[in-house]
């Protein structure tokens, strides 16, 4: 691939934007490796027109937050007529900062580390034992 990947995060109201903000202020990303896209006030057209905008002519990763919904639908239909553009639905700020490092591969091989790196930042537990609550405080 002869350019590096550029990003566009497609939410529902102001979510993209602070996706954006919190991966530029955290990695110091260019406007133009990662870019917002909402939907609010956006009919289906109006806001595949917006990404279709957003995206130019380079290769792209389109984040959704869900996987189904106007911004996930405006997302596939633009990949039909874009074999250089992918879409990965769940999008989370992990996942993010790692596209910003590594947009330089491949596109499938980018699309597969980034899920993999989504998915590996979800966590949960109900209760933790006392000792291990807070794991950056010293035992």
């Amino acid at each position: 691939m002869s350019e590096p990947v550029r990003g566009l995060v497609v939410s529902h109201a102001s979510l993209a934007e602070g996706l954006v903000q919190s991966v530029r202020q955290i990695a110091g990303a260019d406007a133009d490796v990662l870019r917002a896209v909402s939907n609010e006030g956006c009919g289906p057209e109006a806001l595949q027109n917006a990404v279709r905008d957003a995206l130019g002519g380079s290769p792209a990763v389109v984040f959704t937050d869900m996987p189904s919904g106007s911004c996930a639908f405006a997302a596939r239909r633009l990949t039909l007529d874009r074999p250089e553009t992918a879409v990965i639905c769940g999008v989370n700020l992990p996942m993010l900062l790692d596209f910003v490092f590594h947009r330089e591969l491949p596109l499938p091989e980018l699309v597969d580390r980034l899920v993999n790196k989504g998915k590996a930042a979800i966590t949960g537990s109900c209760r933790e034992t006392p000792p291990h609550a807070d794991r950056a405080a010293s035992r």
